[in-house]
């Protein structure tokens, strides 16, 4: 569903991505693709994603969504996130990625300094 230069633009040092040791901002379909089949499993298990709302208007898609996981230490992971999908051709361009990054890094991190 990616373009094949498909990017992924989440914030800057979020906790997944240091945690990791990611790059905020994907770029091309394999790439995208491997980290949502794989990669984000190594940090997130027994994921529950509840859809809130989806907007759509031309080619723009924003997905607001509720994502609760396992950590592998055992606690417990739960952010809201707001995805902004842009469309080119019928295929996946770009997704702008929005989240709590404080309480997403304390999630994982704990107070550890970001």
């Amino acid at each position: 569903m990616f373009a094949p230069d498909a990017e992924w633009i989440a914030p800057a040092r979020n906790a997944t991505a240091v945690a990791l040791d990611r790059t905020d901002h994907m770029v091309v379909a394999e790439a995208i693709a491997r980290f949502v089949a794989t990669e984000m499993h190594r940090l997130f298990t027994e994921i529950d994603i509840a859809f809130r709302a989806v907007h759509a208007d031309g080619d723009s898609v924003i997905v607001e969504e509720r994502m609760r996981a396992t950590l592998p230490d055992g606690r417990r992971y739960d952010n809201d996130y707001c995805f902004v999908f842009v469309l080119e051709a019928g295929r996946i361009k770009q997704v702008r990625e929005y989240m709590d990054t404080r309480k997403g890094w304390q999630m994982v991190f704990g107070d550890a300094a970001a």
